[in-house]
């Protein structure tokens, strides 16, 4: 899936003391691969006020770390459907090194109207939800 994905080496600023990550790196990564995908779509993240007369604001976020990763480590952020419900909609992510799983996240967002009332998902950013894989479950 083109333009799902973000890739990166870690550096020392993303690790601690013992070289080992700090858990609030993923989390700019998990946004950066939705924004990214948003915009290789052809929709601006920052924007959608005045394109599709929404606010779409976070409203939830976590991570699941499986595995340590390292200073250097070469990591690969997918983004992948979640949940897409009238007004809010969950993505999901992963992140591996190589063909191994090392973390899991969410972002769940919810869609607000200019007066910043709850207002449905708009019809282009659900249909386009709907391209991405769905979120393996174990």
């Amino acid at each position: 899936m083109s333009g799902t994905t973000q890739s990166f080496r870690l550096s020392y600023g993303d690790c601690d003391t013992v070289g080992i990550a700090y858990f609030a790196i993923y989390y700019p990564w998990m946004e950066r691969t939705y924004s990214s995908w948003l915009y290789d779509n052809g929709i601006r993240a920052g924007q959608l006020s005045e394109e599709l007369g929404v606010y779409v604001v976070g409203v939830h976020s976590e991570a699941t770390y499986l595995r340590q990763v390292t200073v250097f480590d070469e990591l690969t952020c997918e983004v992948r459907r979640e949940r897409v419900g009238g007004s809010s909609y969950t993505l999901g992510f992963t992140f591996h090194r190589g063909d191994e799983l090392v973390t899991t996240g969410t972002m769940t967002f919810a869609c607000r109207d200019l007066e910043h009332r709850k207002t449905p998902v708009p019809e282009r950013i659900a249909k386009l939800l709907h391209t991405l894989e769905p979120m393996p479950h174990s």
